[in-house]
């Protein structure tokens, strides 16, 4: 049975143009990465995966849409022992993030959505709600193989939509602290440790930046808040979002405080200023050896690895904690989803299953894809890169530590807003309290609309 086509003539022309670029941003599987869960690194047009050998598109096909290159290889694999299998062939297409999400709403519209795909928290409330994607509550109920309580609580939550679930879950990710080591060691300075502060991390980054402008403490853009400022205002007692999703936290006190962390950097001249970063994304400025530290998610631990600079001299950290010993990771995690529309659901759903079983997922985590949302399976992961510290994100999977990644209906509308608002703060052109202020009530308006 010929399956059908991910995209029309007229999208895959598009995807064609867009593809040559370099995915912008921090974070590739969230990364996050429209705000900052989003790709980094080159990106290949559809069909070009060097793995393509098990996996060409022949007309015959399930068509498997992401959009972090730097997954690839990995996934391409799994997909692989797939094909061994169940026979069942599959087509890996990576694109940009911002690329991925545009195709994938003309997909919707136009009824033509990849066989299989991954879905964010950002965008998961807007798809199911809509009904865009195949409700998999049956098919997992009847499985042997997915059973919701072998994955984190909060992940699901992500993905199930009135009682209902709409995908499975792929990974889950922590942030911890990138550093490098040879600037450190040239400074004197003694490596970061979980005794670590915000205030430490604060004075070894003035201590760590260069007045030639050559070198700099650190790096964390108006975007980067998964990865970065989330993690500073839940450790101060903060919050993005109220519990019931109606009312914005950027103008409680708490949060304030810890965006004034950001603050003092900006006042000190530990980080590059807002242009320099919007035109090279932190991590680029890490591995071009610009910058000293960045707190970052598990997600860009494959960026990192296939760097020759940052594998030679990173490491990585437990994210610093607030004087009182608190110590948040904001988490998320991506799910594997299917078209509600697709004319090879079936198929899908044995896809879907395989990459959510406990198989699979520890062999995501044994090539170092990523961490896996499978309970237990990431161990392995923590040791796929010898050369780093990868247990640090390990260590602060704790109840009492993880605190999954603020969302609504309007995740991208009202984190696009707040970014834009909080530029003004790290130009410098309005104070941290101000921006943070206004923020609230842009965000708030965009909430009162859901």
């Amino acid at each position: 049975m010929k399956l059908k086509k991910v995209v029309t003539l007229t999208m895959a022309a598009a995807m064609a143009l867009s593809l040559t670029a370099c995915g912008g941003g921090s974070g590739s599987t969230e990364g996050t990465k429209a705000p900052e869960t989003q790709a980094a690194g080159e990106t290949q047009a559809a069909g070009d995966s060097e793995a393509a050998s098990e996996n060409t598109a022949s007309g015959d096909t399930l068509s498997v849409m992401i959009w972090d290159a730097n997954q690839e290889p990995g996934i391409n694999e799994i997909l692989g022992d797939f094909t061994t299998k169940t026979g069942i062939k599959t087509n890996l297409q990576v694109v940009t993030w911002d690329e991925y999400w545009t195709l994938l709403e003309a997909g919707a519209q136009g009824g033509t959505l990849p066989d299989v795909f991954w879905m964010h928290s950002n965008e998961s409330s807007r798809y199911m709600s809509n009904d865009m994607l195949l409700d998999l509550t049956d098919k997992i109920s009847g499985s042997d193989v997915i059973d919701p309580a072998n994955y984190p609580e909060d992940i699901w939550g992500l993905y199930t939509y009135d009682d209902k679930y709409y995908a499975v879950p792929k990974d889950v990710d922590t942030v911890a602290l990138v550093y490098n080591k040879k600037m450190f060691d040239d400074a004197g300075v003694a490596y970061p440790d979980d005794s670590w502060t915000w205030d430490t991390f604060v004075e070894t980054a003035k201590k760590l930046t260069k007045e030639d402008g050559s070198q700099y403490g650190t790096a964390i853009r108006n975007s980067n808040n998964q990865d970065g400022y989330y993690n500073m205002i839940y450790d101060m007692g903060g919050k993005v979002i109220s519990d019931d999703k109606k009312t914005s936290g950027y103008d409680d006190p708490n949060t304030i405080k810890g965006m004034q962390i950001i603050e003092q950097m900006i006042k000190d001249g530990s980080m590059p200023s807002q242009e320099t970063m919007s035109e090279t994304n932190p991590e680029a400025l890490f591995t071009s050896g610009k910058v000293a530290m960045i707190p970052q998610g598990s997600w860009m631990v494959a960026y990192y690895r296939d760097n020759e600079y940052s594998k030679a001299n990173a490491s990585f950290a437990v994210i610093p904690s607030a004087a009182d010993g608190t110590r948040k990771t904001i988490y998320n995690g991506l799910g594997w989803a299917a078209s509600a529309n697709g004319s090879h659901t079936d198929e899908a759903w044995q896809l879907i299953e395989y990459l959510g079983s406990k198989e699979a997922q520890e062999k995501q985590a044994q090539l170092g894809v990523t961490m896996s949302a499978y309970n237990g399976t990431s161990d392995a992961w923590a040791q796929s890169v010898p050369e780093f510290n990868l247990q640090s994100f390990l260590d602060v999977m704790k109840p009492e530590n993880m605190v999954i990644r603020p969302y609504s209906t309007k995740t991208v509308t009202w984190e696009n807003k707040v970014n834009e608002v909080l530029k003004s703060a790290w130009t410098s052109e309005k104070s941290m309290e101000d921006a943070c202020k206004e923020a609230a009530s842009e965000m708030n308006a965009i909430l009162a609309e859901e």
